[in-house]
């Protein structure tokens, strides 16, 4: 369809307009060929005529359909033009507050001068990865598209960021750069990234600086180039500077500023660190005054001196480097403000008493007359000589600002070179990415040479700009096999030409500068002369200073004044040889390499007549002839790599926020280029389809027959061809519809036109039917009341008397019956309410009865109570009373034992005879040492041996049988020995007797001393007893002081914890205790060896025999585990047996001993305890300040207890008594056969001796008995005496403690509880291990008889727990932890089997009371679960599994840790299988940490499989067929599935994978609460991820999406019903996604829509609603935009609410997770272990 057909009636054009450009106006007539005008309607509701050339008619540009206004591309428009793009970009600037918008390959952003949340982290992660039509225009958008496009093509890629001072551009490139260091972190610990960040405020402090049009302008171009590895990480980075604008060093126009540096050290004036540099303010200094505004507002100059110092830091640049930049910046203050004067006749001087310039020199570390001399004249050397001439004032100070901006110059470009080695990192680059941030196209009242170079620079960047994109346009068609034509694009290269050929005006610039007598005019005059005839250059009319140049986007007229000395860059070689012998290293040493450089420098000047040459070195470059090297070298790097193209708007000058001036937004568009793109957009074909795209918006113009074909490409061309009969307005290409400009508005047209013809039948077919209704209601009423007329005419008609008395007997009739029925329904009422009551009555007259049998037995209950408080008191007096007779039987057992020591004397004296006659007897025995020697080293081994084999339960009892045999044979070969040996002694007695008498006197003596001993100990210990009580005593009376220490109990905790750390250095101390036990038995093998030794000598054995007699013996069998078969005492058979029975009372010595100790023990732990509560009774009124302490208090006895309880001492003794009680029982047993068949053997030999000792052997064991009494009474005083010495040493370091603290006695009871509380803990433990230790020896027996016993074996009762040898544990955790699958056997197997079979071997462990076996393997298990966690991160079934049983296990630690508050559920059964000796409570702890990891890794992985789904099933797919239709793109095409034939994700294949996971956690017997929270978290990420999606897309925003998003949502809950999860809450998490859906369904138009979307939206922060209602986007011409009040109201309405102000949710949001106990009903004896596991080593118990 031809282009002049669309101008119909009703169809809306755009004319031009001088306010705002262009204006909206409706044509009213439809336009004929010949019209000379064409009517219009505008908007104001005025008529307007719009004149035509009836010969060439230029009609008015069309205007767009609504619907396509607020595109995102520029390019998806059907009318490509001027007005189309301006509004377009005012629709979604001004209304939607949208500042980034596509136009074919650019990105224009347009400034909103307001900070907006659009460019968090969260906002990066999401663009990241993502393509770039996929998500809404934003620089990061852009940024991604390189970054993607580098590491997939492997070549780099360049961002030209372009525009007007203040329109953003710097703060763009910095957005940019911050993309590339978030989205590619670099693997070092230099963080590069952050370097690059840091860079941008160190520049922006030495290049930018407030104008008129940015208070933060960018006064010299910047490219920046991002090295990247072969990992596309950063490694480095490099700047390259342009141009920098060194006249506003000494120069700055009304209301501008100087570079930012020098404000910010002014203001940081008076820190100690720069008082050296003497600064003043900053309207002190020429230099930052001339501009008149030394503040920009709202800038903080000294915040900014801050973060610039940090950043020098951060980039490496050290204190030192940051002093020498500073001295610099000073002394270019100071020259400033050094005064030059006018000295008549053309001379200048300075004052050398100037103190700027005495400042200046200091800082420079020059030579102040030097300074002066050569500021004041000037060198010029001729051929024969060299004269010094004066200056005047003006060229003394152009001298002056030239040294200060070269000065500033050289020093940016040092700073720029640290800058660049501190970001280079050692490291090879694969490929960089260049942000250009330079300045765009320029044009003031007053431009100069700055910009003619700006604007030169802009020429070249927009022919390359031109090139690309004629370039992409052939390659589209090239790649669609659309024929192609010759597109007709400006060209801007005769521009360029006029500027930089071979006499161009840069060429003849140049080449005026050589001469010195040339001036700006005398080049004016070349130029036009040499320029008249180019059609580009122009002389002003009305001005002979000036001349024009008609660039691509305007003409711009140039003042020449200034074009000679800022080319030239004027600086008098005496100056620079004065900054050169500076003494200041870092002046001259950047002065000194500007001379190397420009020694060697490549840059050639081309001058037009070659044989002059140039008077002094600083002419040989031109500033301008520098710059277009460098902008040279620049397009040769722009030209090797991708361009992406950023082209920033200034919408207003006043710098208001989201203002829309449209005449300064188009003159932009105009310069950047942006229309430049739409113009050749527009030649061919501006409007590409594709063919789903075509089907989709346009199958409602399709027949019936067209629809029904299945190639919908053919079924596009068809219906194509149908509708535009002009073929030269389409092209078919291969995946895409290319149409003529026009054509799509015409297809919506027809589109819109169908719809209206649509919704006009229906509307028809509607009236129809609701005015067909209401006929026959009316119709119907009316036959009713025409029955209800008739029928009262026919009442009339038939009323008589005789049928009035029938009526009046009639109403008889049914008075009487009415009546009767109502007495038998009220007799019936009756009767039930009497029921009613009966039952009632009844039931309260039973609850009262029970109530009152309630209340009696609360009444027994109460009195056994209070009966058992009673007992309980006199149990309290009664151990208090029994304290009181302990004391008083230790003064009657001291009394006891005074007498007992004077008899012992007497008894003494007897034992010396007994001694010497016992003497007697071992000479003659002499001969059967060595014999018994052999018998007890045999025995001893015998020992050890019993000793290791009882260690292994299994092998003891038949080694042990073994070794009797072989004891019962040596006990024969060795009675054949005694009796020979009798014979000897026989022979040798006499011979013995002799040498015992000699000996007699010396026992006599060592008996004498061993008295004086006892005695002296006697005495030490009745001074220590009195002492005790003394102290005793005293403790009492400083009890009563206990009110006046009130103050002073602030202390007690930290005390408190002194003791725990006491303890805990006590608990250290318990492996120390192990190896002095292992020394004090190795020490009594070394004993027993020595007794060997030593029995040859007699007089040795009677000082044992001494010591034995006075109490060392027991002491040692008790304590070193030593039994009684000493060979000295193996002389006759009467010693043999009186050796047993002292060993025998000796253990029962010992047994009482522990018993009375243990009772001793309760006694004083009755006592102290009633000590307690008195102290507590008296300090009643104290509690309420102690209440906040017994919480510490109450952890503090938990901590101890739990350290007690690791105390394995005195277990270990006891255990040792055990054996040596069972040891002892075996050895009596050994002894009485032994010593029976030694008495049948050697009854011969004992007839003769007997008759002759027989009266002192009676003697002697009279003797002996009254000793070993003595001995036991000795014993146990010294016990007691150990027992009140350890006591009044710790009330002593009690009483010390106190003193410091001013705490004694709270100290004191606190540590005597917890003392106490562990010795009753210590002794209970004592008992129940050996209770234990008999039960394993008695089920061990009892094993041991089945197993011998030839009898049919019972039916084993399992305990639950799994036997497994140490050796076996690697075993174990590799079948169970590290090769187990979970597909495969273990589908088939319980869930939760492996935390089963584990927690059985735990059990086991702790059966044995084997603490390293329990330790090892819980360690075991851990590590392996964590090295397969780590190995398979990604397994989805691996982590679902061992999540299942970490969990599992966990619980099995809990139900069977003995915990009271885990064993509620616990059956008979499962309360007997508890853990027994150890607490487990630490490794629970570590379990649980593990399980947190496994889930939180597990939920990782979940989420990673569901997000690829999310938006294309949440959003693009549509569930709700028919309702979408889709809209075109532009060039950016949408890369997702949304667009192709089989559509790889939607809702369902979400729900889908969401019953994947499901089925999978139940599958491992996951507990519900924990799969509960993993949907949660799942449910949170859809909602998240969908919600953030549409905050940045606004092709998402609309109603019908909507009504999708909403359908969806019903979907997932309808999952979440089936599956049974509703108490999850997971739908809550999708609370902010609903109400999203549902504000895009719901009207948005009036207050009372704002107050339902307020009252409704809570779940939405303020800046996502605002945000939502902005892109809302109507897809059909029916529905209405959001309007800008209306926003507004809304804003207003929501303004006030709390909450955050992020517009994305946090994806990575994790929810707490719990793991809450739930007690398992497996019953663990019933377990069997699958042979598939592979675990046949280990075996039920």
């Amino acid at each position: 369809m031809a282009l002049l057909e669309l101008y119909t009636e009703f169809n809306r054009v755009w004319i031009p307009d001088a306010e705002h450009v262009w204006k909206s106006a409706e044509i009213v007539r439809d336009f004929q060929s010949g019209d000379k005008v064409l009517e219009l309607l505008l908007e104001d509701g005025t008529k307007h005529h719009h004149p035509l050339d009836p010969s060439t008619p230029r009609l008015p540009p069309l205007r767009n359909p609504d619907i396509l206004v607020g595109e995102n591309d520029l390019t998806a428009l059907s009318y490509l033009h001027e007005p189309a793009v301006l509004h377009n970009l005012r629709v979604r600037f001004v209304e939607s507050r949208i500042i980034y918008t596509y136009c074919g390959i650019i990105l224009v952003a347009v400034n909103p001068y307001k900070q907006l949340p659009i460019y968090g982290d969260a906002i990066i992660h999401a663009y990241s990865g993502q393509n770039m039509g996929d998500m809404d225009p934003h620089i990061f958008a852009v940024a991604e598209e390189a970054y993607k496009q580098m590491a997939r093509n492997h070549k780099n890629q360049s961002i030209i960021v372009s525009g007007e001072s203040g329109a953003g551009k710097t703060v763009s490139a910095r957005y940019a750069m911050r993309y590339f260091a978030i989205v590619s972190k670099s693997g070092s610990n230099t963080r590069v990234e952050d370097k690059v960040l840091a860079s941008n405020p160190v520049t922006e402090a030495i290049g930018n600086a407030k104008t008129t049009r940015n208070d933060n302008s960018s006064r010299f171009g910047k490219y920046t180039e991002i090295s990247f590895d072969r990992r596309y990480r950063i490694i480095g980075a490099n700047m390259r500077t342009y141009l920098l604008e060194k006249s506003r060093v000494v120069f700055q126009a009304d209301n501008e500023r100087n570079y930012h540096i020098f404000y910010q050290m002014c203001s940081c004036a008076q820190l100690p660190e720069f008082k050296s540099l003497r600064l003043l303010s900053a309207d002190n200094f020429r230099y930052t005054s001339i501009g008149g505004d030394i503040t920009i507002e709202g800038v903080d100059d000294k915040k900014d001196m801050e973060e610039t110092r940090r950043t020098f830091s951060l980039l490496g640049l050290k204190e030192d480097f940051q002093s020498d930049v500073f001295k610099v910046l000073a002394a270019i203050l100071h020259l400033g403000n050094v005064e030059i004067k006018d000295s008549g006749k053309d001379k200048s001087s300075v004052s050398l008493s100037d103190p700027h310039l005495a400042v200046c020199c200091e800082l420079l570390a020059v030579s102040v007359e030097g300074l002066v001399r050569w500021l004041c004249h000037r060198r010029i050397v001729l051929v024969a000589e060299t004269v010094v001439k004066p200056v005047t004032k003006e060229r003394a100070v152009n001298a002056r600002d030239a040294l200060a901006k070269h000065i500033y110059a050289l020093l940016f470009d040092c700073i720029i070179n640290r800058i660049n080695t501190a970001l280079q990192v050692p490291g090879k680059q694969h490929a960089f990415i260049g942000v250009l941030d330079i300045y765009g196209f320029e044009t003031f009242d007053i431009n100069s040479f700055e910009q003619f170079c700006i604007n030169y620079a802009n020429e070249k960047l927009q022919q390359q700009f031109n090139l690309h994109v004629f370039k992409l346009e052939q390659e589209e068609y090239m790649k669609e096999d659309i024929p192609w034509t010759l597109i007709d694009f400006y060209d801007n290269q005769p521009v360029i030409d006029l500027i930089e050929a071979k006499m161009g005006i840069l060429d003849l610039l140049d080449e005026e500068c050589l001469f010195p007598q040339g001036t700006d005019q005398t080049w004016l005059m070349k130029l036009y002369s040499y320029m008249d005839t180019n059609p580009l250059f122009e002389k002003p009319r009305l001005s002979n200073e000036a001349f024009v140049i008609q660039h691509f986007a305007d003409k711009v007229e140039y003042q020449c004044r200034g074009f000679l000395e800022k080319n030239r860059d004027t600086l008098y070689e005496e100056l620079v040889d004065i900054m050169r012998a500076s003494e200041f290293p870092f002046l001259a040493l950047f002065f000194n390499e500007e001379e190397k450089s420009s020694a060697n420098s490549k840059v050639k000047v081309r001058p037009a007549r070659p044989g002059l040459k140039p008077a002094n070195k600083q002419l040989r470059a031109s500033v301008g002839d520098k710059f277009s090297s460098s902008l040279s070298l620049l397009m040769e790097t722009l030209n090797a790599t991708t361009p992406h193209y950023v082209r920033c708007i200034k919408p207003n000058d006043e710098k208001l926020p989201f203002e829309y001036d449209s005449r300064r937004v188009v003159q932009q568009l105009r310069a950047c280029g942006v229309l430049e793109t739409i113009r050749v957009s527009a030649q061919s074909y501006p409007s590409r389809w594709t063919y789903i795209e075509f089907y989709s918006r346009y199958s409602i113009l399709m027949s019936h027959q067209e629809s029904d074909l299945r190639d919908k490409k053919q079924t596009c061309k068809d219906v194509l061809q149908r509708l535009i009969q002009d073929p030269n307005q389409y092209k078919f290409g291969r995946t895409k519809i290319f149409f003529r400009a026009g054509q799509v508005a015409y297809l919506e047209k027809l589109r819109l036109d169908r719809l209206r013809g649509a919704s006009v039948t229906i509307q028809k077919h509607v009236r129809g039917w609701k005015q067909r209704r209401k006929y026959l209601r009316m119709r119907e009423a009316a036959i009713i009341l025409q029955q209800y007329i008739r029928g009262k005419r026919t009442i009339r008609k038939m009323v008589s008397a005789a049928t009035l008395k029938r009526g009046w007997a009639t109403m008889v009739i049914q008075r009487h019956w009415r009546g009767y029925r109502t007495r038998q329904i009220y007799q019936l009422v009756r009767l039930a309410s009497v029921t009613i009551q009966a039952f009632t009555r009844g039931w309260m007259a039973r609850k009262r009865y029970k109530k009152m049998i309630e209340e009696n037995k609360a009444l027994v209950i109460q009195k056994y109570a209070r009966a058992w408080l009673a007992r309980r008191r006199f149990q309290t007096m009664r151990r208090l009373v029994m304290n009181v007779q302990l004391s008083f039987r230790v003064q009657k057992l001291r009394k006891k034992i005074e007498d007992q020591n004077k008899e012992s004397r007497g008894l003494m004296e007897r034992l010396t005879s007994l001694a010497s006659t016992h003497a007697q007897t071992v000479d003659r025995l002499q001969g059967v040492e060595a014999q018994l020697e052999k018998s007890t080293s045999q025995k001893a081994s015998v020992v050890a041996r019993e000793k290791k084999e009882k260690e292994d339960a299994t092998q003891t009892i038949a080694q042990l049988r073994q070794e009797i045999n072989v004891i019962t044979l040596e006990k024969k070969k060795l009675n054949q020995k005694f009796e020979a040996s009798n014979k000897e002694a026989k022979e040798n007695f006499d011979v013995i007797k002799g040498s015992l008498l000699d000996e007699k006197e010396t026992e006599a003596r060592l008996r004498k001393i061993a008295e004086n001993n006892i005695e002296i100990q006697r005495q030490d210990h009745e001074k220590e007893v009195e002492a005790l009580k003394e102290e005793i005593k005293r403790l009492k009376e400083e009890r009563v002081t206990l009110h006046r220490k009130v103050e002073e109990e602030g202390q007690v905790s930290s005390d408190l914890q002194e003791q725990v750390l006491q303890l805990t250095k006590l608990v250290k101390t318990i492996p120390e205790l192990r190896r002095d036990l292992n020394n004090l038995q190795n020490q009594r093998n070394n004993m027993d060896r020595k007794m060997k030794q030593h029995s040859e000598q007699a007089r040795a054995k009677m000082t044992e025999i001494t010591r034995q007699l006075l109490g060392g013996v027991v002491e040692e069998e008790v304590l070193l585990g030593l039994t009684p078969n000493d060979s000295e005492k193996i002389y006759e058979v009467e010693d043999l047996l009186a050796a047993f029975e002292g060993l025998q009372k000796a253990t029962r010595i010992l047994e009482t001993h522990q018993r009375e100790q243990k009772e001793g023990y309760e006694t004083k732990l009755e006592g102290l305890q009633l000590k307690v509560d008195h102290l507590q009774n008296e300090n009643s009124k104290l509690q309420n300040l102690f209440q906040e302490k017994s919480n510490v208090n109450e952890n503090i006895r938990q901590e101890v207890s739990r350290l007690s309880s690791e105390n394995s001492v005195l277990p270990e003794l006891k255990l040792q008594v055990s054996e040596l009680q069972r040891q002892k029982q075996e050895l009596e047993l050994n002894a009485k056969e032994l010593n029976r068949e030694l008495a049948e053997k050697t009854e011969e030999i004992t007839n003769i001796l007997q008759a002759k000792i027989n009266e002192e052997s009676s003697q002697r064991r009279h003797f002996e008995e009254k000793a070993e009494v003595l001995e036991e009474v000795k014993r146990q005083l010294q016990s007691q005496v150990e027992d009140l010495e350890e006591e009044n040493d710790h009330l002593r370091r009690q009483q010390l403690m106190e003193s410091e603290a001013k705490s004694k006695l709270r100290e004191e009871t606190s540590q005597l509880t917890a003392v106490n509380m562990d010795f009753e803990e210590q002794l209970d433990q004592r008992d129940r291990l050996i209770k234990k230790l008999q039960n394993q020896i008695k089920s061990f027996e009892s094993s041991q008889k089945v197993k011998q016993s030839s009898a049919p074996a019972l039916p084993k009762e399992y305990l639950g727990m799994l036997e497994y040898k140490r050796e076996d544990e690697p075993k174990l955790i590799q079948n169970i932890i590290l090769d187990l699958k979970p597909k495969g056997v273990v589908v088939n197997m319980i869930p939760g089997l492996p935390a089963y079979i584990v927690f059985m071997c735990v059990r086991f462990a702790d059966y044995l009371n084997d603490e390293a076996k329990l330790k090892s393997l819980m360690n075991a298990i851990i590590c392996s679960v964590k090295k397969v966690i780590m190995d398979y991160p990604k397994d989805f079934e691996l982590l679902s599994f061992w999540l299942s049983n970490t969990y599992q296990l966990l619980n099995c630690l809990k139900q069977y840790s003995g915990e009271e508050e885990f064993m509620k559920q616990n059956t008979d059964r499962q309360k007997k299988n508890c853990l027994q000796n150890f607490d487990l409570s630490e490794h629970r702890q570590i379990l649980s940490d593990l399980a947190i990891h496994i889930y939180h890794q597990f939920i990782t992985v979940m989420e990673k499989s569901i997000t690829p789904g999310i938006v294309p099933g949440m959003l693009e797919h549509e569930s709700l067929q028919g309702i979408s239709s889709m809209k075109p793109t532009g060039v950016r095409k949408r890369s997702n599935s949304i667009y192709e034939d089989s559509e790889t994700y939607s809702i369902s294949s979400i729900i889908q994978q969401l019953s994947v996971f499901h089925s999978t956690m139940n599958q491992h017997g996951m507990e519900q609460g924990l799969i509960k929270q993993a949907v949660k978290q799942l449910f949170y990420q859809v909602g998240a991820t969908t919600l953030n999606n549409i905050m940045l897309r606004k092709d998402m925003c609309s109603c019908r999406k909507g009504m999708q998003i909403r359908c969806n949502i019903s979907y997932l809950e309808e999952w979440l019903k089936e599956k049974e999860l509703q108490s999850s809450n997971a739908i809550d998490t999708l609370r902010p996604l609903s109400q999203a859906a549902w504000l895009l369904q719901v009207n948005k138009s009036t207050d009372d829509d704002a107050k339902e979307i307020t009252d409704k939206c809570t779940e939405l922060n303020p800046v996502q609603i605002v945000k939502i209602l902005n892109s809302y986007t109507p897809i059909d011409d029916f529905e209405k935009r959001v309007s800008s009040s209306f926003v507004r109201k809304v804003q207003s309405l929501v303004h006030d609410r709390d909450g955050s102000t992020q517009m994305m949710l946090d994806t990575d949001y994790r929810f707490q997770v719990t793991f809450p106990f739930c007690p398992s009903p497996q019953a663990l004896e019933l377990l069997q272990v699958p042979n598939s596991l592979h675990l046949g080593f280990l075996t039920r118990i």
